[in-house]
């Protein structure tokens, strides 16, 4: 059983929300964000706070996932997420160029990955890449893509990788 579905959600300052049937729209300082709600799942607006409860017993559930997600948003509206990611290898170096990223990663090409609406890239040195937006997915997702042109191997550890993730290193070959 849900313990998560439980607990309401109060809006910091600044933040608002609206619920039309089934659909419910968060604005914040940062911008807003749509979510429909599941069928399942009962919401309710008072005040400041939201509530979620399930409709059926099997529900409890997806009330917990809805009521995470809205979370993931109010703080998305008002924070903002952030993924950051580190290239390690020589000559691997990432740069921005308008709405692209040109990325080279050892390959006899370079990488040019299109940033997507609703997400920022930011390339503070050239071994580090700052992913920012407001939809704690779609961030994760962009940096998940990021992270695919060449995951971190473990012999030497080059490939890209998130700035917190740890690589466990292999021993190589013994003659």
């Amino acid at each position: 059983m849900s313990r998560i579905a439980k607990k309401p959600i109060t809006f910091p300052s600044g933040v608002e929300a609206s619920l039309n049937n089934q659909t419910l729209l968060i604005k914040g300082n940062k911008g807003q964000l749509e979510q429909n709600i599941h069928a399942d799942v009962e919401v309710s607006l008072t005040d400041n706070t939201l509530t979620f409860a399930p409709r059926t017993k099997d529900a409890m559930a997806m009330a917990g996932t809805m009521r995470a997600i809205v979370s993931n948003m109010v703080q998305g509206v008002s924070d903002g997420f952030e993924k950051k990611l580190d290239l390690v290898g020589v000559g691997y170096r990432a740069q921005i160029d308008g709405k692209n990223l040109n990325l080279t990663l050892g390959f006899s090409h370079p990488i040019v990955f299109n940033i997507p609406d609703g997400i920022s890239i930011e390339t503070p040195v050239q071994t580090e890449i700052l992913i920012k937006g407001i939809n704690k997915q779609q961030v994760g997702q962009v940096a998940a893509n990021i992270r695919a042109f060449r995951p971190p191997e473990p012999y030497k550890g080059k490939g890209v990788k998130y700035s917190d993730e740890i690589i466990i290193r292999k021993e190589a070959k013994k003659k």
